[in-house]
């Protein structure tokens, strides 16, 4: 028996099923050996009784017998094997042996059917490893269920599932986690740049905050000076007039005191004469006594009270010119903060008017009385003379200046980069525009919808036009006055903004002679306010 058995590889002692040595072998009809539980057990599951390994069909479930000779040889070959080391299945992962477990790993080194087993590192829960139903490794992996299985359960309640190698679906997960892995350091990374950004963002705030209030404090301290100095001025100009009335008046008082005193003598000198009964001494003195002496008329000398009336104003309207030197000097620190957010704006002649005539350099815009049939283009604008810029701004601060000088009619802004284009269109924010505009060479409005009428002190020849779209604000500046004009505030944007012209058309388009409208506007570069 013995010899007999050296004449057969390892792996004719293993069942194909459990894969391990056969424990009862059985021969059913086509030839093949199993353990007969196993057997069993395969066709107790399945409909028809078909060999697991060559696919036979049986119409009848063959009657199971004990082959004697398979049996004696395997249990020879298994007390043999089991005096080095335990064997495990043929494509089972066994345990990497420490120094203590050579005795285990010398088969697998040596003996041809099992030195195709994977090892893996000694593990300390192998019941872990083993299926709870069939007490099979688990050395599968049913993708339906999301679940580790053994071979019997393939067979079972996964015969029809997507059953691959343990293996196979280790490396595609292990993939998939180095994928999620770098995509989670990925995401680490974008939101501590984010931080930064956020960090950045508040020192910028902090710096515009102190910047402004300091601004601020400076401002109100120069107008808190000049109100004081302005109220310290009024006192004075007050007392000065009230102590000129008073010494006036004590000159006055003085004067008359003296007089009285004079008169008083003369008085008493007269009522002494009246007594003597000297006739010559009376006659003699008479004429000296009769003589008055030297006063003043006072009949015209008046003490008017003094009247204050106008001082107040004349300070007050001191006051106003102060305060005006002091607010235009902070607008034009403001202007120039705000200049430093300056970009580089051209026009965009796909979306122009057909009757506009842009300068080659993308920088002047007019109205033309040369008819022009430019391609079709669903951004440009058919009806309105307007055309937009090429630039656009989703987030930020941007600003440009736009010289309107000689022009008596012209709208200015932003839009949003859905407006309408075709036909007669109302500029309004609910339209999605924010401009300004002037009609008829003195009326200016803000497009607010409805309009609101602006009141200037002098005529814009050059407007700044400042955006923040996170803040939500668009402001338009005379920039050489360096006075605000008007501002939208609240806005909420959530497209791109263009730039928006419209140097209007000519108001008199019969007699040349007449036209007022003539000058372009142009996009000019902008120059820091002093």
């Amino acid at each position: 028996m013995a010899a007999a058995s050296c004449l057969l590889t390892e792996d004719q002692f293993l069942c194909s099923i459990c894969l391990d040595v056969f424990t009862d072998p059985v021969t059913i009809p086509c030839g093949h050996n199993f353990c007969k539980t196993c057997i069993t057990e395969h066709w107790d599951i399945n409909v028809q009784c078909q060999c697991p390994n060559c696919k036979k069909l049986f119409n009848t479930k063959p009657e199971l017998q004990v082959n004697t000779l398979i049996s004696e040889m395997a249990a020879q070959f298994r007390q043999s094997a089991q005096q080095k080391a335990s064997s495990s299945s043929s494509e089972q992962q066994v345990s990497k042996p420490e120094v203590p477990c050579e005795t285990h790993l010398e088969p697998h080194l040596t003996m041809s059917g099992l030195k195709t087993h994977q090892l893996i590192d000694p593990l300390e829960n192998l019941e872990g490893r083993m299926c709870t139903k069939h007490n099979k490794q688990l050395e599968l992996f049913c993708k339906t269920d999301q679940l580790c299985v053994c071979m019997l359960c393939t067979v079972s309640a996964h015969k029809k599932h997507d059953v691959v190698p343990l293996k196979e679906e280790y490396e595609g997960k292990k993939a998939e986690l180095g994928k999620t892995e770098a995509e989670t350091q990925q995401m680490i990374q974008n939101r501590q740049l984010k931080i930064e950004e956020i960090k950045h963002s508040v020192e910028l705030s902090k710096e515009d905050a102190d910047r402004e209030i300091a601004d601020g404090v400076q401002v109100f301290t120069a107008l808190k000076e000049s109100v004081e100095r302005s109220q310290a001025e009024l006192m004075d100009t007050i007392k000065e007039k009230q102590r000129k009335t008073e010494k006036q008046a004590e000159g006055f008082i003085k004067e008359l005191e003296q007089e009285i005193s004079e008169l008083k003598k003369r008085s008493a000198e007269v009522e002494q004469l009246s007594h003597s009964e000297d006739h010559l001494h009376f006659l003699q003195s008479y004429t000296l006594r009769n003589t008055a002496p030297p006063t003043k008329n006072w009949t015209d000398v008046n003490v008017r009270p003094t009247t204050f009336k106008g001082t107040v104003r004349r300070a007050l309207n001191q006051l106003e010119e102060t305060l005006h030197e002091v607010i235009t000097d902070l607008f034009k620190a403001e202007l120039k903060r705000i200049q430093q957010y300056a970009v580089d704006v051209t026009l965009d002649p796909d979306t122009a008017h057909p009757d506009l005539i842009l300068s080659e350099d993308g920088k002047q815009v007019k109205h033309g009385d040369v008819l022009k049939s430019p391609p079709k283009n669903p951004k440009r604008f058919d009806t309105c003379f307007n055309v937009l810029a090429k630039q656009s701004f989703s987030s930020g601060r941007f600003y440009f200046e736009v010289q309107v000088k000689r022009k008596t009619d012209w709208d200015l802004g932003v839009a949003r980069e859905s407006i309408k284009r075709k036909g007669e269109i109302m500029l309004s924010p609910q339209k999605g525009y924010w401009t300004i505009s002037l009609l008829n060479e003195i009326q200016y409005y803000a497009q607010a919808g409805p309009d609101v009428s602006l009141s200037l002190k002098s005529q814009p020849e050059k407007v700044g036009v400042f955006v923040d779209y996170e803040e939500g604000l668009v402001s338009f500046y005379d920039v050489n006055s360096a006075a605000l004009i008007y501002s939208f505030t609240g806005c909420c944007f959530t497209e791109k903004l263009y730039p928006f012209f419209s140097p209007c058309n000519f108001v008199f388009k019969s007699f040349p002679f007449m036209n007022k409208n003539y000058a372009p506007m142009i996009i000019s570069p902008v120059s820091h306010t002093e």
